[in-house]
C-alpha cells in the first residue's frame, strides 16, 4: 500500500499530478482542493495517497491533507459513490461546509455538488451523519446550533494543533469543554487554556 509521495511535481492539472519519486513518476489523481494547496511544478511536495486495486489497473488518489485522506475513505464506505464522485465532494464544497451539511441533514447544499442528486444526497446524509464529527469539529458545533460556538472551537482545535498537540486530541478535549462550560466562559483564550490543562494535567 502506497500512503503517501514526497518528490517534485513534474506535471499538474485541477485532477491530477505527475510525482517524480526517486526517479520514478506516479500519475496521482486530485481534488481541487488539494491542486490549491500545493506547490508549482518543479517543487517538492508532500502528498498523502490513496491505492486502488483493480484487475485492470491500480490508481492513485492524492491529497494535501490527512483530513481530506480520510473523508475520501469515508465516501468511499457509501453504496453507490465511487472515487470520482468522492473527488468531486472534496473539489466542490469545502470539508466543514459539507459535514456540518451532512449533520444538519441540508440536502439542498449536498444537492449542489456536481453529481449528485435528492436520492444519493438523502444515502449520504443518512449513512454519514454518525461519522463526520470526528472529520471535522465544526460539523458538531452546527447540530448544537451555536454559531459563535463553532468558530471558537474551531479556533481552538487550530491553535492546539499549531502548539503542537495532535488533532484528535485536541478535538476531544475542545468538544467536552463545550459541552461543559457555559457559553459566557467559551472564549478561545479559555478554551485553549482548560484544554491544555486537561491534556497535560
Amino acid at each position: 500500500m502506497i500512503a503517501r509521495l514526497k518528490g517534485i511535481i513534474l506535471e499538474s492539472t485541477f485532477s491530477e499530478i505527475l510525482i517524480d519519486v526517486n526517479g520514478v513518476g506516479y500519475q496521482v489523481f486530485i481534488p481541487i482542493s488539494t491542486y490549491d494547496a500545493l506547490p508549482q511544478v518543479g517543487k517538492t511536495a508532500e502528498i498523502f495517497t490513496e491505492m486502488a486495486v483493480k484487475e485492470d489497473a491500480i490508481t492513485l488518489y492524492g491529497f494535501a491533507s490527512k483530513i481530506e485522506k480520510e473523508l475520501f475513505n469515508v465516501l468511499m464506505s457509501v453504496s453507490g459513490v465511487g472515487p470520482k464522485l468522492a473527488l468531486s465532494i472534496l473539489s466542490c464544497m469545502p470539508i466543514p461546509s459539507f459535514c456540518a451539511a451532512i449533520s444538519t441533514g441540508d440536502v439542498n447544499s449536498i444537492k449542489s455538488i456536481n453529481g449528485i442528486g435528492k436520492k444519493t444526497a438523502e444515502r449520504l446524509i443518512v449513512e454519514l451523519k454518525d461519522k463526520v464529527d470526528r472529520i471535522s469539529p465544526e460539523s458538531k458545533f452546527a447540530v448544537e446550533g451555536s454559531g459563535s460556538a463553532s468558530k471558537e472551537g474551531a479556533d481552538a482545535i487550530r491553535a492546539l494543533e499549531q502548539l503542537g498537540v495532535k488533532h484528535e486530541s485536541a478535538r476531544k478535549a475542545v468538544l467536552k469543554l463545550i459541552e461543559e462550560l457555559p457559553e459566557s466562559q467559551r472564549s478561545i483564550e479559555n478554551l485553549i487554556r482548560k484544554a491544555l490543562q486537561s491534556i497535560n494535567p
